[in-house]
């Protein structure tokens, strides 16, 4: 990361103090990094993000009150919002997909390595989300599970509607995404330049009305459920 621009400027939010403490010291051991502010609920998360306009914000998922899904939800609803990094105990936590389709870009186990959880706050920072094809895996897998036929139907209709809009070449830049793929991998399948990997996403975002590269997979999931 360039050491002449801005630190991150980080927002932690859990109700585990102790937790919060051990994230600030990783977190404020960067030279370009900072954590501003911390909050213990969802209700002081919106209060102190407000305060302090922050870059991300580390959300858990689960605390009493206003949960982390439901102020990100709110968040991420207005005018520049940070972007936001959940933090969880379990990478299966059904919590987590909700949050993602809200505009969340990833998460991170608590008991992440401090390297990767910096490296996951610089990458989140940068709009680029948290998610490897592995994790992606599993967030499809809950998307797809245990919901009732009509739910199904209607996920799959109305993701379908939003997917039909897309040209050949950015429907097969969506599936591609959808398969964890990165850039270079993309345009390595598609026969084709980053550059023009790039160019789709930018115009899928802009289609499909959608913040990040999840989002898309998720649609794309629903669409062939």
């Amino acid at each position: 990361m360039d050491t002449e621009r801005e630190p991150v400027r980080v927002v932690i939010v859990d109700d585990d103090q102790l937790v919060r403490m051990a994230l600030r010291l990783v977190i404020d051991g960067e030279t370009d990094l900072t954590v501003v502010a911390e909050a213990a609920d969802g209700d002081a998360a919106l209060t102190v993000v407000d305060e302090q306009r922050p870059d991300v914000v580390l959300m858990d998922v689960r605390m009493p009150g206003r949960d982390g899904l439901s102020a990100t939800r709110e968040l991420l609803t207005r005018p520049a919002p940070p972007r936001v990094l959940m933090l969880t105990t379990f990478d299966s936590d059904d919590l987590v997909l909700g949050a993602l389709h809200a505009g969340a870009l990833g998460f991170v186990l608590k008991d992440t390595q401090p390297p990767r959880l910096l490296d996951a706050v610089r990458t989140v920072a940068d709009g680029n989300p948290v998610l490897g094809p592995a994790a992606t895996a599993r967030v499809i897998a809950a998307a797809t599970s245990p919901r009732s036929s009509h739910a199904r139907d209607s996920s799959r209709e109305a993701a379908r509607k939003q997917l039909s809009t897309l040209t050949t070449r950015e429907l097969d830049t969506a599936r591609a995404i959808a398969d964890g793929l990165g850039n270079p991998e993309i345009a390595e399948r598609l026969y084709i330049s980053v550059a023009t990997v790039k160019a789709h996403i930018s115009s899928l975002f802009a289609k499909l009305a959608v913040d990040n590269r999840v989002q898309i997979a998720l649609l794309v999931r629903d669409a062939e459920e």
